[in-house]
């Protein structure tokens, strides 16, 4: 079952105990529950993917990558997952409406803040009161002033951060979200702009989003718009000598219901759909409904209470609100244009990359291949200036978004070699500096280190670092957060050491493997800037002529398959699948001499995939 975020521990939980006493077929075979969670807007995406696969050829409908169970975290993201679907096959209605989809667990959408500045948002027209204020005593003249800071997820991949951008646009358009149209949204952005640019930080993860707002405090974001259960979350995990945070309910919002959607579609065989209604059934009873109430959630089944929704906790078990309804698909599609160009904040992060001889072997292979996925998706309003980080210091290479870049990031990329020592502190410091300097009015800011090792040969020593980075850190104007990823083996590099700099600094520390680093790299490339992502898969791609001298090559336009040939280089097309296609031979003579090749000999390039069985 591949679900939403919001309900990744629920899933989990529920998993566990279902396997304890699992349902069973007709023919006494048991069914079991595994699950994988992604950002809602993830989901879409994959099964967008999987779809297009299954129905126009490439794809075997037996692929055990293809999810049986799917849930996305709302019904923006389920009516866009049906419209997107609904391209694909006109005549087929592969994903069933809401009202067909049983519910889950639900949380509603709040404004999480402290209780001193919740009297102010406690108002009919939130946003709009947001879009014409800079500080909260403009909204509460009895209460504190502070600047405004406001965080949400970033509306791509998040759909906490799609039922906030949806509703700020049916507020100042004075509509309800269904009745949104195309003109609304474009009417309106100069008052969507004006809300954006209190943004401190786009999160990938609500939950995660509202973990950094507790650790970091009011200064970091006074405002986040998340999950209610978010705000259990984190009240419940609080710890001594933070500020107890609340949930602010608009009078009008969203339920945020989490669905289990039992596709339709030649990819969910007969079998697989019996064993599916057997877990759906299963998982709206009160035993496993309360595993639901347990994460904070508002479990479906009404015979179990929402046991943590309490005021201890921070949450009104009690509220009564307007519930919204998602807008049209195509609105919803041109709100997410209109924030990508018009309302988003830009951002400017200086990237520091370890290159020193420890990264030798597949670590720094593995690390370019992040940095290109990275750098593959920031945005045209965003900027990023890349260090490479061994025994000496070198001038950033300055790279903007939107593909103006694309060859300075490849070179700097393919100039990386692994030798030398680690002058860590004064290379984090270097790209401080960096931004400082270059920064320009709205811009969000930070810097982003990955890291094998431990610092060798800084003049600046650990503590002087904390020192310049507290001065341009969250408490100051230029709110420049930190942000590090360390690579490899544990006892590598001091994780110690890593996490001080980070969570001081309004950032964080994050360890792994190249797959998981790779991610944590698309996440933060999400919270700072976004770029669009391919949309209907093209007739044609564009033909680049491979080296001579290799004998296979790699196609792709986000390679994020690792792909070892270093003589291969992306496409400059929109090719949309998420994977590399190794070719092991050049087209043939007609294709080369019309300059492109079809979608079909792309496919039939493909590598073989393996992977992780087949989940419900």
């Amino acid at each position: 079952m591949l679900v939403g975020s919001a309900l990744r521990g629920f899933c989990q939980e529920a998993a566990k105990v279902i396997a304890q006493s699992p349902p069973r077929l007709a023919d006494r075979t048991p069914v079991l529950l595994r699950c994988r969670a992604a950002g809602s807007g993830d989901v879409v995406s994959e099964m967008e993917t999987h779809a297009r696969g299954v129905l126009q050829g490439g794809q075997a409908a037996e692929d055990p990558r293809i999810p049986t169970l799917v849930s996305v975290d709302g019904e923006i993201y389920l009516d866009l997952l049906r419209h997107r679907l609904q391209r694909l096959a006109p005549t087929r209605e592969l994903i069933p409406p809401p009202a067909d989809a049983p519910a889950l667990a639900s949380s509603p959408m709040v404004f999480m803040t402290t209780p001193a500045l919740a009297r102010g948002l406690d108002r009919p027209d939130p946003f709009t009161a947001l879009a014409r204020s800079s500080d909260h005593r403009q909204l509460d003249p009895a209460g504190p002033s502070q600047p405004i800071r406001f965080v949400h997820t970033a509306p791509t991949r998040s759909n906490s951060g799609l039922q906030t951008l949806v509703a700020m646009v049916a507020e100042v358009a004075g509509q309800r979200p269904e009745a949104l149209t195309l003109a609304d949204v474009q009417a309106h952005a100069d008052q969507v702009a004006a809300i954006q640019r209190h943004v401190t930080r786009y999160g990938s993860s609500t939950d995660e989003l509202a973990r950094a707002m507790q650790r970091n405090g009011t200064f970091w974001a006074s405002v986040g718009s998340v999950y209610e259960s978010s705000v259990v979350a984190v009240n419940a995990s609080r710890q001594g000598d933070q500020d107890p945070l609340k949930a602010v309910y608009p009078r009008a919002t969203y339920a945020s219901t989490m669905r289990a959607i039992l596709p339709q579609a030649p990819w969910v065989s007969p079998k697989e759909k019996q064993a599916a209604l057997l877990l759906i059934e299963r998982l709206q009873r009160e035993d496993i409904q309360r595993l639901a109430a347990d994460q904070g959630l508002r479990p479906a089944n009404p015979a179990v209470p929402p046991s943590r929704v309490t005021a201890a906790y921070g949450a009104d078990p009690r509220v009564v609100y307007d519930s919204l309804r998602a807008p049209k698909p195509e609105v919803v599609e041109a709100i997410i244009v209109l924030w990508r160009n018009q309302a988003k904040k830009p951002s400017r992060v200086a990237l520091v990359v370890d290159s020193s001889g420890s990264m030798k072997g597949e670590k720094l292979p593995a690390a370019q291949r992040s940095l290109q996925a990275y750098l593959a998706q920031i945005g045209p309003r965003d900027t990023v200036g890349l260090f490479d980080c061994d025994n000496r210091l070198r001038p950033p290479v300055v790279v903007s978004g939107g593909g103006a870049g694309a060859d300075l990031a490849g070179r700097f990329i393919a100039s990386l070699e692994a030798e030398g020592g680690t002058v860590l502190y004064d290379a984090i410091r270097q790209g401080r500096d960096w931004l400082r300097s270059t920064r320009r009015p709205g811009e969000i800011l930070a810097v982003v280190v990955l890291t094998d090792g431990q610092d060798n040969g800084s003049r600046l020593s650990l503590e002087a670092l904390g020192g310049e980075l507290k001065r341009s850190g969250f408490a100051s104007d230029e709110r420049i957060g930190v942000f590090t990823l360390g690579y490899g083996n544990q006892g590598d590099f001091d994780a110690d050491v890593l996490r001080r700099i980070a969570e001081s600094n309004g950032g964080d520390f994050t360890t792994g493997t190249a797959d998981s680093i790779r991610r944590r790299m698309e996440d933060l490339q999400m919270a700072f800037s976004w770029r669009h992502r391919a949309g209907p898969t093209p007739s044609t791609i564009p033909w680049r002529s491979p080296p001579a001298a290799s004998a296979w090559c790699c196609w792709c336009v986000a390679p994020e398959w690792p792909c070892p040939w270093r003589s291969c280089r992306p496409l400059a097309s929109a090719w949309p699948a998420r994977h590399c296609w190794p070719g092991r031979e050049r087209p043939g003579a007609a294709a080369a001499a019309s300059g492109s090749m079809t979608s079909a000999s792309m496919r039939a390039w493909r590598r073989p995939w393996s992977g992780p069985a087949a989940w419900l």
